[in-house]
């Protein structure tokens, strides 16, 4: 054991000295791949530092959208953001997202081209396929971006902007290409694929002292055909079957034509590896004074201090309600007795109390009489860093069983996905039984349920809503950017064309809208503008995009709502 802990050691330090050697400047899409600086890069060194730097996308850019579905939000004891909580939002709002996205992008294209010259082709395909999460994410985002004249250097110094269903429909074929590169990929303890035992830190050794090479093999494969379904579930959309706009299983609903996604899923069938069934997680080697991504940002520094972000974000009311009220209320989590509210939430004198997200700074509001944010939701300075859980698989999975797109028991796989997210926040597989057994007959959680009465007779039954319901509950601080694209892709009716949490069960409908006193918005945005740095630097191709409307923008090209 201490001879394990040693090398963790050593290992972390290596990568800590390889990201101050690879630091660059600040983000150009037209970084060139080829030049003389990046070739002396060994694909094998970009590989763990790429990684943990995706690590840090996920954990860290989503605070805004913890606070538009209805988990976070802002303490009193700090001024308003106007512009986030009125959703005025302007090019400037969240453009480190684009900005990190696609030095994260240089990265694995640098290691793509570097290994590809070394016949490294376990490497080149770890790198397409995280290039394709990395795409995904920006179409889910912004729609049309650049991708196929993207990081071409001085070849292409202002990239088009392609179609987003263009390049959700070749980043399936790049995922393709990357399973087989690295199911093909040498194995040999001498050949350029030797060191990716140690290097990839997240199949590697650093997470699983007993992976093979073989056994990443499969996890890998696991992990591209469940970036498929992620893909595959937004070309899907439609509303809910009971309601008049939208019904599931029409071609209309259908971002690319019905026939064309089940031959997708014949392609994964053949590849045979299935999804992944285990948390994907990477960890370089986090310890207190280099942590977690997200515990860094929103629990402690370095140092220990804690950030100012831990006082900044308290927990929505949505959620947890406020138990400490002279009338006592119950937040979604309460409402379902569900006891993942004490992983994502803290409690203050034993009771949860959470704020209205945009409420007007005031002392009864200030940031220590509020629930803070849980363990649950990272674990501890020295933890792994989720990249995509095995609770959203199985949601994945029970969402395609539904829409009749692959076999099995739809409602065995979303309760697989219910007791993978308890058991990968510190709960029980009885606790999820138990949660399951208690809210029988609600659509939120019963996947058998009947419309709830108490919903005006408008309410959705189970199934599809109980899936989608359910992610909501399990991707808090995890993965809130799936969470946003499900309310945007799944409506609810001819007059709500996003999808309502809560409706269905007599809880109030959400996720809630912002009560800054400025605010006159009723819906979360559709998407995030343009940086402006794309007007300054590549005007004609950013102005060639249609026009994004006002609030609440346009929509991405598989929100058919």
């Amino acid at each position: 054991m201490k001879k394990i802990k040693i090398i963790l050691l050593l290992i972390a330090g290596a990568f800590m000295m390889g990201l101050s050697s690879c630091s660059k400047e600040d983000f150009n899409i037209n970084k060139d791949p080829n030049n003389a600086t990046d070739s002396t890069i060994a694909y094998n060194v970009i590989l763990p530092s790429a990684q943990n730097n995706t690590a840090r996308i996920v954990a860290r850019n989503w605070s805004w959208l913890q606070c538009y579905l209805g988990y976070w939000a802002r303490s009193g004891t700090y001024a308003p953001n106007t512009q986030e909580e009125t959703y005025e939002l302007t090019t400037s709002f969240q453009s480190g997202i684009w900005s990190g996205m696609y030095d994260n992008l240089y990265d694995y294209q640098t290691m793509q081209i570097q290994a590809s010259k070394a016949g490294a082709s376990f490497y080149e395909g770890i790198a397409r396929i995280m290039k394709a999460h990395n795409f995904a994410l920006l179409v889910d985002i912004y729609n049309n971006v650049p991708y196929s004249q993207a990081l071409k250097g001085s070849a292409v110094t202002t990239p088009k902007y392609d179609n987003g269903l263009d390049i959700y429909k070749d980043l399936l074929r790049q995922l393709d290409t990357a399973i087989d590169h690295i199911k093909t990929a040498d194995e040999s303890k001498t050949g350029p694929n030797a060191n990716i035992l140690n290097d990839d830190i997240m199949y590697g050794t650093l997470m699983n002292p007993d992976a093979t090479i073989a056994s990443m093999k499969v996890e890998w494969a696991k992990f591209a055909n469940t970036l498929k379904l992620r893909i595959l579930t937004k070309m899907m959309n439609g509303g809910l079957e009971k309601n008049t706009s939208g019904s599931v299983g029409t071609d209309a609903t259908y971002a690319m034509p019905k026939a064309d996604i089940e031959r997708e899923f014949a392609i994964i069938d053949a590849e045979g590896s299935k999804f992944i069934t285990e948390d994907a997680e990477v960890n370089p080697g986090y310890q207190s004074d280099k942590g977690n991504p997200f515990y860094n940002l929103y629990v402690a520094d370095d140092a220990g201090t804690p950030t100012s972000n831990s006082v900044y974000y308290k927990a929505n009311i949505y959620a947890v309600g406020d138990r400490a009220a002279a009338t006592p209320v119950d937040g979604y989590y309460l409402y379902n007795g569900d006891v993942r509210a004490s992983d994502f939430y803290t409690t203050v004198g034993g009771k949860y109390r959470g704020v209205a997200y945009g409420l007007p700074s005031a002392t009864e509001n200030a940031a220590a009489t509020l629930s803070g944010i849980g363990a649950g939701a990272y674990r501890g300075v020295d933890q792994p860093q989720r990249i995509l859980t095995a609770a959203e698989s199985y949601f994945l999975q029970a969402e395609c069983i539904n829409r009749n797109f692959i076999s099995g028991d739809a409602q065995t796989t979303l309760e697989n996905g219910i007791t993978a997210s308890f058991i990968s926040l510190g709960e029980t597989s009885t606790d999820a039984t138990d949660y399951i057994a208690f809210n029988a007959g609600y659509a939120d959680v019963d996947y058998t349920a009947s419309e709830y009465p108490g919903a005006g007779g408008n309410g959705a039954v189970g199934g599809l809503y109980t899936i989608i319901s359910q992610k909501w509950f399990a991707l808090n601080a995890i993965a809130p950017y799936e969470v946003w694209s499900d309310y945007r892709r799944i409506d609810m009716s001819a007059t709500k064309h996003h999808f309502q949490y809560g409706f269905s069960t007599g809880f109030d409908a959400g996720p809630a809208i912002s009560v800054s006193p400025s605010n006159t918005k009723t819906e979360i945005p559709c998407r995030l503008l343009y940086p402006q740095n794309e007007y300054l630097y590549n005007p004609v191709n950013v102005g060639a995009q249609p026009s994004l409307g006002s609030y609440p923008f346009s929509r991405v090209f598989w929100d058919l709502n």
